[in-house]
């Protein structure tokens, strides 16, 4: 892509970087914030500059549907991609993108009042990234990478297409959706409307990624009724929630956490404790790839409560226990094409190829769910969720390029 392409995507996210789109899980709104509305129905007008003719915004679910129709006459299986609009919670307010230009290697001083500086030594992967355009944040909001930039790509994909007609393709549809970062969105999306196979959502990752798995997920939510008395009294009376909550928590496998695993293995963590005598609150989320270690995981916790409220003359602990979501890797290793079909334009983009399993969910979890099997690529951005986000325009491009060679390579398996 010429230089006037790299122009057009860093301006396009600058603007969507501005654009504050924290999701707020508290909220019951569709989507949940304004911002995302805002970013929305700017993305919409965007794709109408570019002359996309079958562009859609529906309140509803609070998604963008594109589409390009095919302009051969030859069958194909439509494709589609996807990029979310929310980011994540952390501050977004007033995003104020920092363009460094031929970025040298060195620290990047992000605010000297008060002093942030991302630094090589925390980051040192910042090191491949000289003589390109970093694009950061300055340091006191995050810069929204994740997934602004998977939004620019896409447009900019588009952009490409359209202006190169000679490029043959067969239907493509794209989708832009709210509340990602907090796994709403995608479960509220309407896929009527966007009419693929299968698609690729452009999240978080480095040129070259693919993820064909994720976790499987539950929650479990626990409620313990304890029975406060004077201290002094409490003998055969008094039954304390907290060390009952302290009992589940340590019960749970010790090396089974966040902080002990990677790769392929699961989780128990817990991520709030509210405890007094009379009442403790514990939620727990559960993570495992393999789907019998993720119902062994369920049953243990299961388990452990009925064994607790064996102690007592009612129970005492309630449970609710409900999944999230499931691997996606059971559907989509059931259609090696999906894969194959990127695996090939890596190859040929001479990219450093890496497939491993995603280690949280995305929206394609829930496409998947919903019969469109949805693996993940990459948005080429770093350090997401923080102050520290990055991206180089460079990135972005390669982005751009790979969603081109897609629908390329796609129509050329189709003509073989």
């Amino acid at each position: 892509m010429t230089e006037s392409y790299q122009d057009f995507i860093e301006k396009l996210f600058i603007k969507y970087a501005k654009v504050n789109t924290r999701s707020d899980e508290k909220s019951q709104a569709i989507p949940t914030t304004p911002g995302q509305v805002e970013l929305a129905k700017i993305v919409f007008q965007d794709l109408k500059k570019l002359g996309v003719k079958d562009v859609v915004y529906d309140p509803q679910d609070g998604y963008v549907v594109a589409s390009l129709p095919a302009n051969i006459s030859t069958a194909t299986v439509p494709i589609g991609f996807i990029a979310h609009l929310d980011t994540a919670d952390f501050p977004a307010a007033n995003v104020q993108p920092q363009v460094h230009e031929n970025y040298d290697g060195q620290d990047v001083v992000l605010n000297k009042s008060p002093e942030i500086v991302l630094r090589v030594s925390e980051f040192p992967n910042l090191k491949n990234y000289r003589g390109q355009r970093l694009i950061t944040s300055d340091g006191t909001t995050l810069l929204g990478v994740d997934d602004k930039a998977g939004i620019a790509s896409i447009l900019t994909a588009i952009k490409y297409l359209l202006e190169h007609p000679a490029i043959k393709h067969g239907p493509v549809s794209f989708a832009f959706g709210p509340d990602e970062e907090i796994g709403r969105g995608a479960k509220l999306f309407d896929v009527s409307k966007f009419k693929v196979k299968f698609a690729y959502t452009l999240d978080n990752g480095l040129p070259g990624q693919l993820e064909d798995e994720t976790f499987n997920a539950a929650q479990a939510k626990i409620k313990i009724h304890g029975t406060s008395v004077h201290p002094g009294n409490a003998f055969g009376l008094m039954v304390n929630a907290v060390t009952l909550a302290n009992q589940i928590v340590s019960a749970l496998p010790a090396a089974e956490v966040p902080e002990k695993s990677r790769a392929r293995q699961g989780f128990f963590l817990v991520t709030e404790f509210k405890a007094t005598i009379a009442q403790a609150d514990l939620n727990i989320i559960i993570r495992d790839f393999d789907h019998q270690k993720f119902i062994a995981k369920k049953n243990l916790l299961q388990q452990l409560v009925a064994d607790l409220n064996q102690q007592f003359d009612r129970p005492r602990i309630e449970l609710e226990l409900k999944d999230q979501y499931f691997n996606i890797g059971d559907v989509i290793h059931q259609h090696p094409y999906i894969t194959d079909l990127v695996l090939a334009v890596y190859q040929k983009l001479g990219l450093n190829i890496q497939v491993h399993p995603f280690r949280g969910g995305t929206d394609g979890n829930f496409l998947t769910a919903k019969g469109i099997p949805t693996p993940n690529l990459f948005n080429g951005g770093e350090n997401f969720h923080g102050p520290y986000e990055f991206v180089t325009t460079e990135a972005m491009l390669i982005t751009s390029k790979t969603v081109v060679e897609i629908i390329k390579e796609h129509l050329q398996h189709h003509l073989k």
